[in-house]
């Protein structure tokens, strides 16, 4: 955002640094744990005052489950164990389906509750506490599934905890609970040239995902720890028996309380964060039975409507299909990835009914497609699939929009076969949007099937691609029997278990149903609906649709009492439904940032009214009894671990082998002790004291929220170089498409031929100032932490800037 010419920037510009460490958390926050065997790499604190370690200290899960529906609360404790004041900013998942509606900040003996408030106004409230010397703390989502948390001015010492609660309701299917709670978000690839370099780096803006910087948090290097860790308890009461209680990922401690309730908790407390915790559990009977839940306060009457579905009947006569098998081979998905997907793959290919015909086709940098049509279900073409599928390796980036054009776009589908297309991969990739919003768009008559292969994947894109494609997700961890996901496959795809569902509501006084569209079922799991009520809950609910034996029609009677059970994560429920419905009028502008205001206004009066996370609206809280001292908090911001099972090489190439890291590392003067045979005695660079802030940030350029990346440590090669991306040729555009000197792109505004900047210099000199005012620079701020220096400059002098000796890089200043 653009400063007001009528007041000073606020010089609230820290330096970018992204920290690391070996370590356990138990003990005292106040003395640094012992580093781990295996190795630790730490930052060295500004002006040589020693080392200092990563500021998210723990994070602790604590869900209580009642029935169909879950309560959890995430604490992330952070700990400024350094010798000045820090702005700590950690990009974490939630569950992609999560109504998040509350947050509290604790500071000592103080709890300030968060407030929501659009996106932007939760910004600058941030910002103005930020610059006046308030702790603050602000969430934001970036995706259903991403959110970024930001805690400004910790002082050194200084422990401050946030609390995050959400509610949702439990997956359900075959008789079988699942609660999910996932660890780490994986790193995307960004189309376009965006895609993180290495190790320590965020991915950079391109037209397909202009907000990579967003969700492309630095990854720990390879042989390190990112210092925080997870424990994590829920608590389950059921209502009836529990059985076959497991965890898929992780040891736990299970805890029986009676038949119907139990509690379950991390075996290990301090665990590494970088898988999906998978809870499931059967009751005594897999019939669910129907439910009519209400809750009402002064905001309406709201319900949640649970179906029991009908057993599957298989018909007598099976309809052909048409089966396109659709592999990721990128990067990511190297080593056991791929040797998961493969196993599956193959066996779908062998389990495929006599009628059915087939093609494949795999995508990573490029796509490949087997055959030019696809063949029948036979013994040769069967081999020449399974020959192709066995060359298939990891390596390149994730175009998978050419894929899914690929798979959909049929000029002369077969109208006698049932077409069902099969993506199997991670989804780590930033254009989910847009991904979702193509396969909407193309699927047709289509079924669109997704297999998420890996410890870590991205549910929000997975279950969208298959939602919107009327199929069905199956997610198949690292660890998992291939033959037990090819069977469930199949016999989805054999013999749907209700399809055409539709539900009359009879006399119920309902409104605002969401889904407005109820998707088939191809497996035993209820039929879930959120809604409003507008008069008393009585009448009969008739559930209609159709099974492999026909039609099929049951009724339900509601009567509820005037003063019905209080359920009041019920509210919060049907408003995130609302909200993924408005979302997905146009997930292409989501993704562009082009989202229509009519949709936006909508969904942000939701957000307010429930309180309620969404794109467009966030959690803010400020701590203003007291002001911090220090000056300027230095920004860190949190790595996160490798996803369990994920290759570097895969994801970064070379550039996340060791010898590249401990380059990395060597130009951010950070040290790992278990790199010392690379790194000189102790891990520190050999005959090289280390670097201060100061001195590092002559070495690399600083980072821009536009372009996201913090650690860029090259020295440019031309002048032009210096220019983020945005300012290039910046002049000539306003000549172009500005109107009298005043010209928009995104977030960058010219007004009057002039651009507000941080200039970052390799010296201060009074010569070097002198040239800078006679370029027409006018300061507004700057940063004690290295030589920056915050103003604005007419555009048509960029280029004379650039050449300047002393001018390192040059960013916009931008909201």
């Amino acid at each position: 955002m653009c400063a007001n010419r009528t007041q000073p920037v606020l010089a609230a510009v820290g330096v970018v640094l992204s920290c690391l460490l070996f370590c356990s958390v138990s003990g005292q926050a106040q003395e640094p744990p012992p580093p781990l065997p295996g190795g630790q790499l730490q930052i060295i604190d500004p002006g040589d005052q020693g080392p200092g370690v990563c500021p998210l200290k723990h994070t602790d899960v604590a869900a209580d489950i009642v029935g169909f529906i879950a309560r959890t609360t995430v604490k992330q404790v952070f700990y400024n164990p350094s010798e000045r004041k820090i702005e700590a900013v950690y990009v974490f998942p939630l569950p992609q389906d999560a109504a998040v509606d509350d947050m509290v900040m604790t500071v000592g003996e103080r709890r300030i509750i968060g407030q929501i408030k659009q996106r932007e106004e939760a910004r600058e409230i941030y910002e103005a506490a930020k610059a006046a010397g308030h702790v603050a703390s602000l969430l934001d989502q970036e995706r259903p599934n991403i959110f970024t948390q930001s805690v400004a001015n910790i002082e050194p010492g200084v422990e401050v905890a946030i609390e995050i609660s959400y509610t949702e309701t439990l997956k359900y299917e075959d008789g079988v609970f699942e609660w999910v709670f996932p660890m780490v978000v994986g790193p995307r690839y960004i189309p376009g040239g965006g895609s993180a370099p290495g190790p320590m780096h965020k991915g950079h803006a391109t037209p397909q995902v202009p907000d990579a910087h967003k969700i492309t948090p630095p990854v720990t290097p390879k042989g390190t720890r990112a210092g925080h860790d997870i424990s994590l308890t829920v608590h389950i009461d059921a209502g009836m028996p529990l059985f076959e209680l497991e965890s898929k990922l992780h040891d736990v401690v299970v805890d029986t309380h009676s038949a119907s309730a139990a509690s379950v908790t991390l075996k290990n407390q301090a665990e590494i964060p970088n898988k999906d915790f998978i809870l499931r559990y059967r009751l005594a009977t897999e019939e669910i039975g129907d439910a009519f839940l209400v809750h009402g306060d002064q905001r309406g009457k709201f319900f949640t409507l649970v179906l029991q579905p009908p057993r599957r009947v298989v018909p007598a006569q099976l309809v052909p299909r048409e089966l396109i098998f659709v592999l990721d081979t990128s990067g990511s998905m190297s080593g056991f990835p791929i040797d998961k997907a493969k196993e599956v793959m193959a066996q779908a290919i062998d389990a495929m009914q006599p009628a059915d015909t087939f093609n494949l086709i795999t995508f990573a940098g490029d796509t490949r497609v087997l055959w030019d049509e696809p063949r029948p279900n036979t013994d040769a073409n069967r081999a020449a699939a399974q020959a192709f599928l066995a060359e298939r390796q990891g390596g390149g980036g994730t175009e998978m929009m050419k894929a899914i054009n690929a798979a959909l776009h049929v000029p002369n589908p077969d109208l006698n076969r049932i077409r069902v297309v099969c993506f199997m991969t991670d989804g780590f990739v930033g254009n989910d949007f847009a991904l979702i919003a193509a396969v909407k768009k193309n699927a047709g008559t289509t079924r669109v099937f997704s297999f998420g292969i890996g410890n870590s994947v991205n549910r929000f894109l997975l279950d969208g691609m298959a939602h919107v494609g009327r199929g069905e997700v199956e997610y198949v961890t690292l660890a998992s029997q291939a033959d037990a996901a090819v069977e469930h496959f199949h016999e989805r795809i054999l013999a749907p278990v209700l399809t055409d569902i539709e539900i009359d509501w009879g006399t119920l006084p309902v409104d605002d149903v969401y889904p407005q569209c109820i998707p088939d079922l191809f497996s035993a799991k209820p039929v879930l609906v959120h809604g409003r009520l507008t008069g008393a809950a009585a009448g009969t609910i008739t559930l209609r649709g159709n099974t492999g034996a026909g039609p099929f029609e049951e009724q339900i009677e509601v009567s509820l009492a005037e003063a019905p059970p209080d359920h009041d994560a019920l509210a919060s429920l049907w408003a995130r439904a609302k909200v993924k419905h408005l979302m997905n009028q146009d997930l292409e502008g989501l993704q562009s940032g082009e989202f229509p205001g009519d949709l936006k206004s909508q969904i942000t009066d939701l957000g307010l009214r429930f309180r309620l996370m969404t794109q467009f609206t966030s959690f803010v809280a400020v701590e203003e009894m007291t002001v911090t001292a220090g000056g300027e908090a230095v920004k860190v911001e949190v790595p996160v671990e490798m996803p369990d099972g994920v290759s570097y090489e895969g994801v970064f190439g070379p550039a996340g082998g060791p010898m590249q890291v401990a380059g990395r590392l060597r130009a951010l003067g950070y040290v790992n002790t278990s790199m010392g045979g690379m790194m000189g005695g102790g891990g520190r660079m050999a005959g090289k004291a280390p670097m201060t802030v100061r001195a590092r940030a002559e070495r690399r350029a600083a980072p821009s929220e536009a372009e996201g990346d913090g650690v860029a440590d090259i020295r440019p090669a031309s002048p032009r170089d210096k220019l983020a991306e945005v300012l290039r040729d910046l002049a000539a555009k306003v000549e172009k498409d500005g109107k009298d000197g005043n010209l928009t792109i995104g977030k960058l505004r010219v007004l009057d031929y002039r651009v507000d900047v941080m200039i970052f210099l390799r010296t201060t000199s009074a010569e070097t100032l002198a040239r800078l005012a006679e370029l027409g620079f006018v300061q507004t701020g700057e940063s004690k932490a290295v030589m920056l220096l915050i103003g604005t400059i007419d555009v048509r002098k960029l280029e004379e800037l650039t050449r300047m000796e002393a001018v390192i890089r040059v960013r916009p200043v931008q909201g």
